[in-house]
Order: structure tokens, then sequence, then C-alpha cells
């Protein structure tokens, strides 16, 4: 059975593979754990906060990879194939991923 997104439109067969980013969740999951580590060791702030910082910007990178694959596919053949009604629902959905 196909799977679609709510629309009704995917880029292929299912749903985009995204586990190309698990090895980088992994890796952000350690760092989330060093900075557990580090505020139990009493760390010095600032060496705690550039940790934060650099979880942050892997993450914000993962987000946008994942959100290029879904323009790319689902949303552009939703604008290019879909109903007007489906286009509403796409903007929709975007609106909603960014509040």
């Amino acid at each position: 059975m196909k799977k679609t997104d709510q629309c009704g439109h995917c880029e292929t067969d299912e749903h985009p593979d995204h586990s190309d980013k698990l090895p980088r969740l992994n890796r952000i999951k350690g760092q989330v754990e060093g900075i557990r580590k580090m505020i139990g060791d009493r760390r010095y702030c600032p060496d705690i906060l550039i940790q934060m910082k650099a979880i942050r910007a892997a993450l914000f990178s993962i987000e946008g990879q994942i959100l290029e694959r879904h323009l790319d596919g689902c949303v552009r053949d939703a604008f290019t194939t879909g109903s007007q009604t489906e286009k509403e629902k796409k903007i929709a959905e975007l609106r909603e991923l960014y509040r």
C-alpha cells in the first residue's frame, strides 16, 4: 500500500528515508549526556553553554535537511499536481511547522 502524507502526496511510494541522520542524532545524544556530566561536575558555565550551542546547531542542521527533502518532494508534488485545497493544506502544514 502506498504511504502518503495528509494530502495524498509524497516523493516516492513511501515517506522519505531519514535513517542517514541517525548517526548524527546518536552523536547529539552523546553530547547531551556530556552536558549532564558537565553539570554534575559543576563545570564552568561557558563550557556548558558552548556544548549546548553545538547541539542546537547540529539539530538545526538536521531539521533543515529534513525540511528541504520535504519541500523538494511532498510539497513540490502538491504544488505541481495537487488541487487548490491540497496546496492550501501544504501551506497550513508549513505554517504550523514554524509556529
